[in-house]
C-alpha cells in the first residue's frame, strides 16, 4: 500500500511563487511515474506535470510550461512542484499521484494512488 500526503499549499499574489510536497510511504515511488494534477472549482482534473522517479525525465502541460519544475528526492521518497510566476487561473486543489508504470501518462487512468490534496489560491 502507499499513501501520499500533500503540503505546500496556500494563498499566494499573482507573479509570486509556492513549492508543494508530496511525501510517500509505504512502498517506494520507483520505478513509477509521479505526478501532479490539479483540479479547480467546477472544472475536472487536469495534468500538471509527471516525473519519471527513476530516470528523471519530466513532461509538463502547455500552460504550466517554464513556470513550474517537478523533481523528487527519491532518498526521501518525495516529489516537489515549484511553481513560479503563479497565475490566479492557477488556483485549484493540487493533487500528488503514483503511476501504474514508468510511463508519463496525462490522464488519471495512468495512476493508481493519489494523495488527499492541497488547496493553491492566487490572488490577482
Amino acid at each position: 500500500q502507499v499513501q501520499l500526503v500533500e503540503s505546500g499549499g496556500g494563498l499566494a499574489q499573482a507573479g509570486g511563487s509556492l513549492r508543494l510536497s508530496c511525501a510517500a510511504s509505504g512502498r517506494t515511488f520507483s520505478p513509477y511515474a509521479m505526478a501532479w494534477f490539479r483540479q479547480a472549482p467546477g472544472k475536472e482534473r487536469e495534468f500538471v506535470s509527471a516525473i519519471s522517479a527513476n530516470y528523471g525525465n519530466t513532461y509538463y502541460a502547455n500552460s504550466v510550461k517554464g513556470r513550474f519544475t517537478i523533481s523528487t528526492d527519491n532518498a526521501k521518497n518525495t516529489v516537489y512542484l515549484q511553481m513560479n510566476s503563479l497565475k490566479p487561473e492557477d488556483t485549484a486543489v493540487y493533487y500528488c499521484a503514483r503511476g501504474r508504470t514508468a510511463l508519463l501518462g496525462t490522464t488519471s487512468q495512468s495512476y493508481d494512488y493519489w494523495g488527499q490534496g492541497t488547496q493553491v489560491t492566487v490572488s490577482s
